[in-house]
């Protein structure tokens, strides 16, 4: 079999095929559609949790799906002050308290504060009031954004980093609470880059120029934002840190890696990045997860869009859940944008760890049933 695919490897180069082309050459169809019967049985087995959802009212359809795949999830606050209404800190906390008080103990809340008013007077002791009610009320996580590092500016207009003295008191602050912090700050590289269509996050960057760096002149890099990061890492090492979106290593699995030796303190999230994994060797990938399979925790950030008709997001989320999957749970042919690959087929013991116990374990109290009461943020 190795020298019937060697060979035709080295008959689609003399053609001067691509690798898509070889691709569909090799590989068989791929299983494309909802979880089958069978899927949904091993999944909803793990009891799965998504630790990186993003919904501020509630829907029946959304809980419907959640009890058929058995899922937890962790709906976690975004202060963008680019996107009303999502710049209302007090809005969207009251939405996500409904949901989850709504949810039948099956959504945990990840708040958050206000960054734009960093530099104000009592900034840091109103944030830290504010996150310690949350905590009160059940909050298992707080979170901080790429807009920290890419687009708040102090008075002088230096872009102000995720280690400004301003905020090391809320760290330690949600340290001593026994929380944890999601920490999504930078991008991928190619945010930093010239415009490259075959890059995963093209069109993301194509419909949202406000966060990409490259068109921006004297913007922070990406390595001082993550140099930054870093350094909160090192200043606080009884602060959990969950880095979303792998990290924002996305695209470097040794960098990440070398980040998990060096700070046991941090671990990251898939959510979004998934591709990532996909487009890399498939050997490369099973033995990072393997090695790795402590630190990744499963997440989507996926959200719902009141301007779409709630079944075609309930469908297009299971198909979502679905590939993911397929990917890491089995060794079918899957499909990512026309690139057919073969599933990791990780062993059940790693998958438990990826969709269960990692998150239980980097967020504790993310199962309990919180019902804590809504409350003001003004």
């Amino acid at each position: 079999m190795e020298k019937n695919v060697c060979a035709l490897i080295l008959m689609l180069a003399v053609e001067g095929l691509s690798f898509t082309a070889l691709s569909q050459t090799v590989l068989g169809s791929p299983v494309t559609g909802p979880l089958t019967s069978q899927e949904l049985q091993q999944l909803t087995a793990l009891d799965p949790i998504d630790t990186h959802i993003h919904i501020f009212q509630r829907s029946p359809e959304f809980y419907s799906m959640l009890k058929k795949l058995n899922l937890h999830t962790l709906d976690i606050l975004v202060i963008d002050g680019t996107a009303p209404p999502m710049n209302d800190i007090a809005w969207e906390r009251k939405g996500a308290w409904d949901v989850a008080q709504s949810s039948g103990g099956r959504i945990a809340l990840c708040t958050s504060f206000d960054p734009y008013k960093v530099g104000q007077p009592g900034f840091t002791k109103e944030a830290i009031r504010q996150i310690n009610q949350d905590f009160s009320n059940g909050a298992v996580a707080v979170k901080i954004w790429k807009n920290i590092g890419m687009e708040i500016k102090d008075a002088k207009g230096k872009y102000i980093m995720p280690d400004d003295p301003a905020f090391e008191p809320i760290y330690k602050d949600i340290a001593a609470h026994n929380k944890t912090l999601i920490a999504h700050l930078a991008e991928p590289s190619s945010s930093w880059e010239a415009p490259n269509p075959a890059s995963p996050d093209y069109d993301y960057y194509q419909s949202n120029q406000q966060w990409y760096m490259y068109s921006k002149p004297n913007a922070a890099s990406k390595q001082q934002i993550l140099k930054a990061r870093d350094h909160v890492l090192e200043q606080n090492p009884n602060l959990r840190m969950v880095g979303a979106h792998l990290g924002s290593m996305e695209a470097d699995f040794k960098q990440l890696g070398d980040h998990f030796d060096r700070y046991p303190n941090f671990a990251v999230d898939m959510a979004a990045r998934m591709p990532y994994l996909m487009l890399k060797p498939r050997a490369d990938m099973i033995a990072f997860v393997t090695k790795y399979q402590d630190r990744l925790i499963y997440g989507t950030d996926t959200e719902l869009v009141p301007q779409e008709p709630i079944q075609k997001q309930m469908s297009e989320w299971e198909e979502s859940y679905a590939l993911d999957w397929r990917y890491l749970a089995t060794s079918d042919i899957v499909d990512y944008e026309g690139r057919k690959m073969q599933g990791l087929g990780l062993p059940q013991s790693v998958l438990y760890k990826i969709y269960h116990e990692n998150a239980v374990h980097w967020f504790p109290g993310i199962l309990e049933n919180s019902q804590g009461t809504i409350t003001s943020a003004r």
